[in-house]
């Protein structure tokens, strides 16, 4: 499935470049900022753990309010009980990196393109869609392991580390000069699995019939509270599926493709 969606998307991106030649503008650029997660370990505290995220984008504007763009985003996530206060008595914690590509369309409020003295402002939403893929790691005896492989819900490898989302957010762009755009935006992920953190549904462990002073890595980190739970109680919850979340700025430089000159430059130029 997730190469066959890739293709898809890499074949969307060749339509809007057919378009964009169209158009004769295109952006390369860049985004920087954070992203966090929102699940079991962190219900709804926004920015709550937030990490370091970069990536890559390019854009085709079809006009001056709407543009598509491809877009890559690394990222890490992270969620801790201890800090968010979810649930104390479960005492979880992991995290993981974010890969993420994706197709977005922007919608501009105002006339906007870079390099315009007139339209140089424009608030803009955005929405589209994204493949990512992810790796739950929780410490261990002085490291960092992988939880898929564990089975910390009593069946090993019950999800897959890759999976859709669909993208959805704001933002605010501005013309810094006749060629470089700056963009500042906030996006969330509505993801369609509930394993970003390695929690979904139940303890399956019975401690009592367990040496709590001789387990390993699958049994602490299934349950580090040992006692307190026992097999079937809840310890997470599988109707709410896991989000993550992207906010940050974005910088591009246009340039033209061929060297016809449109009605469009011509309004550049004189804008």
């Amino acid at each position: 499935m997730g190469r066959s969606f890739f293709a898809r998307m890499v074949l969307g991106l060749s339509m809007c470049v057919s378009l964009g030649a169209y158009a004769q503008e295109m952006e390369v650029g860049g985004l920087a900022g954070g992203t966090y997660y929102l699940g079991e370990l962190n219900p709804g505290r926004q920015f709550l753990f937030t990490r370091p995220a970069f990536g890559g984008l390019v854009k085709v504007n079809l006009d001056d309010r709407w543009s598509v763009r491809l877009q890559f985003l690394q990222g890490k996530i992270a969620g801790d009980d201890a800090v968010s206060l979810a649930n104390e008595a479960r005492n979880l914690r992991f995290r993981s990196s974010i890969s993420e590509i994706s197709i977005i369309g922007e919608f501009n409020f105002l006339p906007f393109f870079v390099g315009s003295k007139i339209n140089y402002f424009s608030p803009y939403l955005f929405v589209g869609p994204a493949y990512f893929s992810f790796n739950p790691k929780a410490p261990y005896d002085g490291s960092y392991v992988e939880l898929r492989g564990l089975g910390t819900e009593g069946t090993i490898d019950n999800y897959k580390l890759y999976g859709v989302a669909a993208v959805f957010g704001f933002g605010i762009k501005y013309s810094l000069t006749e060629r470089i755009g700056l963009g500042l935006e906030w996006g969330m992920r509505k993801t369609y699995t509930d394993y970003l953190d390695d929690i979904s549904e139940n303890y399956y462990l019975d401690f009592s019939t367990i040496d709590i002073n001789d387990i390993g890595a699958s049994e602490y980190l299934s349950d580090s509270s040992a006692t307190k739970h026992s097999p079937g109680m809840q310890r997470g919850n599988p109707q709410n599926n896991d989000w993550y979340s992207f906010a940050g700025i974005t910088l591009s430089y246009r340039f033209k493709l061929g060297e016809k000159t449109t009605c469009r430059d011509f309004e550049n130029s004189n804008n």
